[in-house]
């Protein structure tokens, strides 16, 4: 491969990618416990709105998705904005819209991953835990979210791969990630094949990290694989 001399481009793309793969994941994440939460709830309402959010994310296509928020997110703002008689122009940035698509996208596809981790947690656990005296709230962060974490991690893995190659979608909105800088590299020095080949070795040594990391992860949750007591 002949970069000529564009590999910095292709590098400084990759950061990019890689800081909008992580904000996307660390938003995704509230929002699909938080849809999680919703869908076992004993509130109608609540449960209502959580599968009305997924069914309608998972039925869009994640390009269309930016495209809108991209788009149409300053009128959006502003219309919220102008209820409380701020009526300033708000610019909705590149990167955050790119990393509202991502993490409401995210979310929906984490929602039913958590969901199901849930529901693996014996009930059993919950009633324990009130009975010593333990609010809801409590039992949620220290008995049943660590489990649920344990549960969902090689499900959130899966989706995160697949979020760091959406972020190849933002490139339509001008940001400059990976995919965007391989096709200025490609465009100025006429040589797309290199520029492409390149930019497929880097998203695939991503994926090859993000492997890693869940398996080591996997591992770290487990306490028979630490030495310790299941």
């Amino acid at each position: 491969m002949d970069l000529h001399g564009y590999g910095d481009l292709l590098l400084s793309g990759l950061w990019v990618t890689i800081k909008l793969a992580l904000v996307s994941l660390f938003f995704g994440l509230i929002i699909g416990l938080a849809g999680a939460t919703a869908k076992l709830s004993s509130s109608r309402v609540a449960r209502g709105i959580a599968t009305a959010y997924t069914t309608i994310v998972r039925g869009i296509p994640e390009l269309l998705l930016v495209l809108t928020l991209y788009f149409g997110g300053s009128q959006l703002l502003m219309y919220f904005a102008s209820m409380f008689g701020y009526d300033e122009y708000i610019d909705v940035g590149q990167f955050s819209a790119a990393v509202a698509a991502l993490a409401i996208a995210f979310g929906a596809y984490s929602t039913e991953v958590f969901r199901m981790a849930m529901q693996d947690v014996p009930k059993g656990q919950w009633e324990s835990a009130q009975a010593m005296g333990m609010t809801p709230v409590q039992t949620f962060f220290r008995i049943i979210l660590p489990q649920v974490w344990r549960l969902a991690i090689p499900g959130l893995g899966n989706l995160f791969q697949v979020l760091l190659k959406d972020t190849a979608l933002v490139s339509v909105v001008g940001l400059n990630e990976l995919m965007r800088q391989a096709s200025v590299g490609a465009a100025t020095t006429k040589s797309p094949f290199d520029f492409y080949l390149a930019a497929a070795i880097l998203y695939l040594l991503l994926t090859v990290g993000t492997t890693l990391v869940t398996g080591l992860l996997e591992r770290m949750s487990k306490p028979e694989l630490r030495g310790g007591r299941a």
